[in-house]
């Protein structure tokens, strides 16, 4: 996503499988640009295992940001022939949440969601004439604006449409069993398997919470998911149509 041509070849695969009978839908994120605001601001990001601290000034800037990613890919979906409308999680209380802690710890504004009002934009008549790109925002029962983990929102847009493939773009090589050797990339693995690979420990950093991820929408209806290495031009289609 910080690469701009590389973002725009993704959303190039993405826009063809709309183009050719798939049905799409996008959740991004924006971690690395909401940091680059919080410091123009004059902010300090704080994080606690590896989770970003999200105080009220904070959610109201990582909204802004968030809110101009969604849109910057609307443009260049739309740029590409393809009809693309940006939802936030809390247009039509598409994403409900409850506070999340880290261990414990309070995060501030950082959400986890406990339901997906699908039938809003995903289940509509619409969704076959748009490609829908998801914010991961979304609010409480009291109406507060929580920051969600995109790979989470994701997992739950995957759960609730019951989608034939979750795909998480990411900048590493995928589930390697050796995290320190590119050559040991795990190229299909089932569930027990990957329960192993947590037990021994193999499964390190950011890939725990990437994983765990995956075994959640398996195990609810979501037939298959890839962690594809995104940096590599259209893994997304070698992926799909290999």
């Amino acid at each position: 996503m910080i690469d701009e041509e590389l973002k725009k070849r993704v959303i190039e695969d993405v826009t063809l499988l709309k183009l050719v009978g798939f049905k799409p839908i996008i959740v991004h994120g924006g971690g690395k640009e909401i940091s680059k605001w919080v410091e123009k601001a004059g902010m300090e990001p704080k994080f606690i295992n590896g989770l970003r601290v999200t105080d009220k000034d904070t959610m109201e800037l990582a909204e802004m940001v968030l809110g101009k990613v969604n849109k910057s890919l609307v443009q260049l979906v739309e740029s590409l022939g393809v009809r693309s409308i940006g939802i936030s999680g809390k247009d039509g209380a598409l994403l409900k949440v409850a506070k999340k802690y880290s261990d414990g710890q309070d995060i501030g504004y950082v959400g986890e969601v406990t339901e997906v009002n699908e039938q809003i934009y995903l289940r509509s008549p619409r969704k076959k004439y748009f490609l829908p790109i998801i914010c991961p925002v979304g609010m409480d029962e009291n109406y507060h604006t929580y920051n969600i983990n995109a790979d989470d929102v994701a997992t739950a847009i995957a759960r609730a449409v019951k989608a034939s493939k979750l795909v998480f773009l990411t900048d590493i090589e995928g589930v390697l069993q050796d995290p320190n050797n590119p050559n040991t990339l795990i190229s299909k693995i089932d569930t027990e398997s990957a329960k192993e690979l947590f037990e021994s420990g193999i499964i390190t950093g950011g890939m725990i919470p990437k994983l765990k991820n995956c075994l959640e929408a398996v195990q609810n209806d979501v037939k298959r998911v890839h962690i594809l290495d995104g940096r590599l031009e259209h893994s997304l289609l070698i992926e799909i149509f290999n």
